[in-house]
């Protein structure tokens, strides 16, 4: 009988275990501490509005066959609502190719480091990443910038 009610301690045990690992992991993908303010989102929504909109959409939902070439070998712009590749790269890379523009990747977007000031750039992409769920903000914080 002692042998049965160790096994049944151990299990409850491992079961409670189990569960607050699981709760714990569910609740780093809800409730996720952003990089930045309310203020610096507004701000780039409005440069976005200005700047970024007319060719990547209202949404950030961008151009529907985003990954097929264009008849002149440039790709169209690219989602960045969470749902293409933006969130692969790094936020220096993101900050990078604002500068610069997407024609060096194949793309098509103008150069904005005449246009935009660093903050300017930096609160776009800040409004950008908050159109992400906070599972893809979460995976881009662990896996994509916290290695760099």
């Amino acid at each position: 009988m002692k042998t049965a009610t160790k096994k049944t301690s151990y299990i409850i045990a491992v079961a409670l275990i189990l569960s607050a690992i699981g709760i714990y992991l569910l609740s780093t993908f809800t409730n996720v501490e952003r990089g930045y303010s309310a203020a610096q989102v507004a701000a780039g929504e409005a440069v976005f509005t200005k700047n970024c909109l007319v060719c990547h959409g209202v949404n950030g939902e961008g151009t529907a066959n985003w990954q097929k070439p264009n008849a002149d070998g440039t790709y169209p712009p690219p989602p960045l609502n969470g749902t293409a590749h933006t969130w692969h790269h790094p936020f220096s890379v993101l900050k990078q190719t604002i500068k610069k523009g997407g024609v060096p990747l194949g793309g098509q977007m103008p150069a904005f480091e005449d246009t935009l000031s660093d903050e300017e750039i930096e609160n776009v992409i800040f409004y950008v990443q908050s159109q992400w769920s906070d599972k893809i903000y979460q995976t881009w914080l662990i896996k994509v910038e916290a290695p760099n």
